[in-house]
């Protein structure tokens, strides 16, 4: 984490904290600035209740200074009172206000096992608000369909680059991030030693830097072959490759970027009519998610092709095929007559 964004305005042991959090725990870039934002909102939130703000407007409230003493002497009821002060006085929405309960019972975890400034963490009993969870918005199979048929054929590197990025997306279910940071050392060809068949893998980092292998069916195998050659080609025509190892690559002879493979998405749903329908990147992972489920995958090997921790992350997936089932119920001509 570049402490660039905060290190002037944040007390030390906030600093510690998100030190922590970034190397210990192994948390993204994103989510620390996510913490060092919403607790910076809680901070400038004690600083007011004590009377150490003077007369600056919230925004401008300077935290940095914030003594140890008063988070020490802090508990339940302030955290209770910041979540109600950032819902009734700054508008924040269930969803701002769970995000921020997360920052703070993290936050107060690390002051009490790691500083021992508190014997019991005393927001183990936060709850948090209640969230209603909307299912995945996913592409239909023929959508899908339309979505790849947008790149015809594989006429150079861009095509090639592209069609295989959209093959990945809705075949393995892989995150932004993970297609990234993909290396040309990360796929591999091996034979399977009962059937003598070729296996093809690529090996993917996910969140908490936690690695898994995802197998590549036909569809990708064929795909990725195609990208590879095209790849070859512009590297050979490009002598000063600024980075040989990535895998996908931009025209800037750089590994392609999560905005650049973004916008190949939106192009390609611009392409299919599909745009202005809330799809992206993050969507079609929840497009081969559903199909897979829909074909018989069982959710406890769909939570490892996905890299989920927990398996009611992957749950949510049943709930799909719940609500499409009703949906097929409904759609029953017969379904009105009723006496």
């Amino acid at each position: 984490m570049d402490k660039k964004t905060y290190k002037d305005d944040a007390p030390a042991y906030l600093l510690e904290f998100l030190n922590y959090a970034a190397t210990v725990k192994a948390r993204s870039e994103n989510t620390i600035k996510s913490y060092y934002a919403d607790l910076k909102q809680y901070f400038r939130f004690m600083k007011q209740k004590h009377g150490l703000a003077s007369d600056a407007s919230f925004n401008e409230i300077k935290i940095a200074d914030l003594p140890e003493d008063i988070i020490k002497s802090s508990g339940l009821n302030d955290a209770l009172e910041f979540l109600h002060f950032i819902s009734s006085e700054r508008g924040n929405a269930a969803k701002s206000r769970a995000r921020r309960a997360v920052a703070l019972r993290q936050f107060y975890k690390y002051l009490t096992y790691y500083k021992a400034w508190f014997s019991v963490s005393p927001l183990d009993r936060l709850e948090m608000p209640s969230l209603k969870k909307p299912l995945p918005k996913h592409l239909t199979y023929e959508q899908a369909v339309e979505l790849l048929a947008t790149v015809p054929e594989i006429n150079g590197f861009l095509d090639a680059r592209d069609y295989c990025i959209l093959t990945m997306f809705l075949n393995c279910g892989m995150r932004l991030s993970e297609l990234v940071g993909l290396n040309t050392t990360d796929y591999k060809q091996e034979r399977d030693f009962e059937t003598d068949e070729p296996v093809h893998t690529l090996r993917v980092t996910g969140k908490g830097s936690k690695e898994r292998v995802i197998y590549l069916n036909s569809a990708c195998v064929a795909a990725l072959a195609g990208y590879k050659e095209q790849r070859v080609i512009f590297v050979s025509e490009n002598k000063s490759l600024l980075n040989e190892k990535a895998l996908f690559l931009s025209k800037k002879k750089t590994r392609i970027s999560a905005r650049h493979v973004e916008r190949v998405v939106e192009n390609a749903l611009k392409k299919a009519g599909l745009d202005g329908m809330g799809f992206s990147p993050h969507k079609l992972r929840h497009t081969a998610a559903t199909l897979m489920f829909q074909n018989g995958v069982d959710v406890r090997v769909l939570k490892e092709v996905l890299g989920h921790e927990n398996l009611g992350t992957t749950q949510i997936y049943t709930h799909v095929a719940n609500k499409q089932v009703k949906e097929a119920m409904d759609k029953n001509p017969l379904g009105g007559k009723l006496k």
